[in-house]
């Protein structure tokens, strides 16, 4: 998948301004993947005091073409499962 389609698939993903992701942190890789409309993060960063979750913030604004500030966490802070309002 090109970076044209995650983006698109990222976009198509958003619901009523909300984006589900499902994290890995402690990955070998930094990288976003959908797959069937679902979210997939991972990253290298160990999930402790919101360094895995700022950087996914950074993966995913960087995949969809967005600043870092338009993404804002809803849910999930200590979740590996975490909702996203797209701004």
């Amino acid at each position: 998948m090109d970076k044209a389609e995650l983006k698109a698939a990222l976009e198509a993903a958003v619901t009523d301004g909300l984006l589900a992701v499902r994290v890995t942190p402690k990955a070998s890789r930094n990288a976003v993947t959908v797959e069937d409309g679902q979210v997939r993060a991972y990253v290298t960063t160990v999930p402790e005091g919101g360094k895995a979750t700022k950087d996914v913030i950074k993966l995913l604004a960087k995949a969809m073409g967005r600043a870092k500030s338009e993404l804002v966490l809803v849910r999930g802070e200590t979740s590996r499962d975490k909702v996203f309002r797209v701004e």
